[in-house]
């Protein structure tokens, strides 16, 4: 039972990490309809800039801040730059992306090398947590804040699309971007703001990433093809697909590499076989 525990929730911690990158994933794809596969790159930058960060500051959350900021501003730049001259032409906005990948890893393996780095966390984080069960008497305490913080972010993030004038433009815009136009609104700005929001939550996830697990090449691929995963599983556009998605990737991931190690990686497609025959559009996807 311990261990049963123990690896529950490691894929629950597995999981918070691919929700966090997904839900920036699925405001990009889902809703927007870019296919940004510089996103697993842009999760990997955001970890060395927060691991640069943390050596000057000595500051976990100013970490977390510079990442987020540094990776929303190179999204929103990729958006005006880019994508907004490339509306409905995503054979050209996957190759771009595609050398934008290469290239960025290229540049971050000649920068930062080939040796893995780890993100120190805050000392109020360090260490296990006692939990007082006796079959799991401790736990790290970063896990569980990660857990903690993407349950806020899916919460905020839900808010925000389904509350706020800006979510629901941005909504609205997928469906018919020339009538929202006509209304007045900037559909570029908001645009370029959603790929900001969307890149920047890759870069927080990179911080979070590199302080409960690690940062090394070939890291921005192995989240890519997870988050495009949990997204399509989840469905396109859904916060809460996304969650649902997380959850079953990462628990299926951890659960196979304990007790079936020889074939846990199959569990993932397997998952995407099965929710593509029953229910093409994912979970909570619209038709």
């Amino acid at each position: 039972m311990t261990q049963f525990l123990a690896i529950t929730l490691n894929g629950l911690t597995l999981a918070a990490l691919y929700f966090i990158v997904a839900s920036g994933f699925t405001l990009v794809f889902g809703l927007m309809r870019n296919i940004n596969l510089a996103h697993g790159a842009f999760y990997l930058l955001g970890g060395y800039i927060g691991f640069e960060a943390l050596q000057a500051s000595g500051n976990w959350f100013f970490a977390v801040a510079a990442a987020f900021v540094a990776i929303a501003v190179l999204g929103a730049l990729l958006q005006m730059l880019v994508f907004r001259h490339l509306d409905g032409q995503e054979l050209r906005q996957t190759l771009i992306t595609l050398a934008l990948s290469i290239i960025l890893a290229d540049l971050m393996l000649w920068f930062w090398g080939g040796q893995t780095y780890q993100i120190a966390a805050p000392e109020a984080f360090q260490g296990p947590l006692r939990t007082g069960l006796d079959v799991l008497p401790a736990y790290p305490a970063m896990r569980l804040v990660n857990i903690g913080i993407a349950i806020v972010i899916g919460v905020l993030l839900w808010l925000f699309l389904t509350h706020t004038r800006t979510g629901m433009m941005i909504r609205a815009g997928v469906d018919d971007r020339a009538m929202l136009q006509a209304s007045g609104v900037n559909v570029h700005r908001v645009f370029a703001a959603t790929f900001a929001l969307g890149a920047g939550l890759a870069g927080l996830a990179g911080v979070l990433g590199g302080t409960v697990e690690s940062l090394s090449p070939g890291e921005d691929i192995r989240i890519l093809l997870a988050s495009l995963v949990v997204v399509i599983v989840g469905g396109m556009g859904s916060v809460v697909g996304s969650a649902v998605g997380a959850v079953l990737i990462g628990l299926a991931q951890q659960y196979g590499l304990a007790y079936t190690p020889t074939y846990g990686a199959l569990y993932t497609f397997v998952i995407l076989i099965v929710v593509l025959a029953v229910r093409p559009q994912g979970l909570f996807g619209r038709s």
